[in-house]
């Protein structure tokens, strides 16, 4: 018996220490714009599994939104951190991303543009499960990943965190193919009741499997810590609506990709 224990033992140590994140920086192009993104998965695993897109705050493609495809891999996804602005291109303050940021919310096929050539790469990568792909986004990038939904996109579950939940064209919301989760600071001042409500009706009207949770207390970018901790600045982090909602994630993918 001891011996097969021990046996054991070194079987699953052998295992554990094949068990390594994988990451990689790759370029990429939409239209004339180089992109520069970052994918990451665990290769412990044999076998295609789920692919899912991660769109940044409106700062641009950060180390933040690579930690979030980092903590992806490791629950068993090929994770991919899209690149919306461009190869370097990040704010240094609030106004100048604010500036970038529109861009994008002022020409929403601009935007889907970008997360469309996200995708594709997403979707080249031999780990990725093509018939399992879903998206998540923070802040600008939740209106990202709902835009790219908007869009068609074979998408089976989308993921909001504290974004923008509005469109210019909510009738659009009949193309979405997968359901949508919206995870929402009940006190967030930069996405108002009335565009909650909104976005509601959006997703009503279509027939959209759709979900929102409102964390109480919570206010706008409550995933980030780097948000700081003032919640009547408007933005502030909040350990309880992050822990809660990358839960809800967690539940969700695992509700839309099965086993």
């Amino acid at each position: 018996m001891r011996r097969w224990l021990g046996v054991l033992l070194v079987m699953v140590g052998t295992t554990a220490a094949h068990a390594e994140l994988k990451t990689k920086v790759i370029e990429y192009k939409h239209e004339d714009k180089t992109l520069e993104g970052y994918l990451a998965y665990d290769d412990a695993g044999t076998g295609k599994r789920p692919g899912v897109l991660v769109f940044h705050e409106w700062t641009g493609h950060n180390p933040y939104a690579r930690k979030r495809a980092e903590q992806l891999a490791g629950l068993g996804y090929v994770a991919f951190a899209v690149d919306v602005y461009g190869k370097g291109v990040l704010a240094k303050d609030p106004k100048e991303a604010a500036a970038l940021a529109a861009v994008y919310k002022n020409d929403r096929k601009l935007m889907r543009g970008r997360a469309a050539a996200g995708l594709e790469v997403l979707k080249a990568q031999p780990q990725v499960d093509t018939q399992r792909l879903g998206a998540i986004g923070y802040c600008f990038g939740g209106t990202c990943a709902l835009e790219l939904a908007r869009s068609g996109a074979e998408l089976a579950g989308v993921v909001s965190f504290h974004g923008g939940l509005a469109t210019p064209h909510p009738e659009d919301a009949k193309n979405v193919k997968g359901k949508v989760l919206a995870l929402h600071g009940a006190d967030d001042p930069f996405v108002p009741a009335d565009e909650v409500a909104g976005f509601e009706d959006e997703m009503r009207k279509a027939n959209v499997d759709w979900e929102l949770v409102k964390y109480g207390g919570a206010v706008h970018a409550f995933t980030n810590p780097d948000a700081g901790k003032d919640p009547s600045k408007g933005a502030a982090y909040n350990e309880a609506a992050d822990r809660r909602s990358w839960q809800a994630m967690k539940d969700f993918f695992a509700e839309v990709f099965g086993k």
